[in-house]
């Protein structure tokens, strides 16, 4: 019952992921095959509340409890396409949240590594991405800023708020021509930044405000 729930469910939203996937994605620049196809496979709406689902497609953050929000559509594939992940890598996401932007980089990703802060939250998006069979994201609950050193390095870090500063443990677990994609800055003024480890440099790219 609950599977065919589901396809009904499905088909509902299908029209407007289509009509997000167009409009706030690919005219804005969002041109990656592999994340406009993840974009389109992953449920968006499986990741609000219910009351909230009818705008999951909507251009726009939406709140999922604790004072958190689901990042814009936008800003999740902007964030996922820069890295160029492949098949073969291993991820570290900082700020779990419900869950969703570890579901869209598991479809490109080999593993991901995810750290939500937040107990109540690193447990539904836990039990969220198991419901929907996303075995290869991994939950923990801890200081994202820490990241996980037991499990590094990681090819891709990706930190899904901002900070008033790159945190070094995540410059450190990084691998050899690993990326790292965050937001820098404060409540009034951020900027997205990509680094990328040289060795022991790390060349920093601006992408946008």
């Amino acid at each position: 019952m609950l599977r065919w729930l589901r396809m009904l469910e499905k088909k509902e939203y299908a029209a407007q992921c289509a009509e997000m996937i167009e409009k706030q994605l690919r005219r804005r620049g969002v041109i990656d095959v592999a994340v406009l196809v993840a974009m389109t496979e992953v449920p968006r709406h499986e990741f609000l509340p219910a009351e909230l689902r009818s705008h999951a497609y909507d251009d726009l953050p939406l709140p999922i409890g604790g004072g958190q929000t689901i990042s814009q559509p936008y800003i999740v594939a902007a964030m996922t396409a820069a890295l160029h992940l492949q098949a073969g890598d291993r991820v570290l996401e900082i700020g779990t949240g419900c869950g969703y932007q570890a579901a869209v980089l598991s479809r490109l990703a080999r593993e991901v590594f995810s750290i939500e802060r937040r107990p109540e939250l690193a447990s539904g998006a836990a039990t969220k991405l198991t419901q929907l069979g996303y075995s290869n994201a991994h939950v923990h609950c801890g200081d994202g800023t820490l990241g996980l050193p037991e499990l590094a390095p990681f090819d891709a870090i990706l930190v899904a708020a901002a900070a008033p500063a790159v945190p070094k443990p995540l410059l450190t677990q990084l691998a050899e021509g690993g990326r790292l994609i965050l937001p820098v800055g404060d409540a009034e003024h951020q900027e997205l930044r990509l680094i990328v480890r040289r060795g022991d440099a790390f060349p920093t790219k601006m992408l946008e405000g």
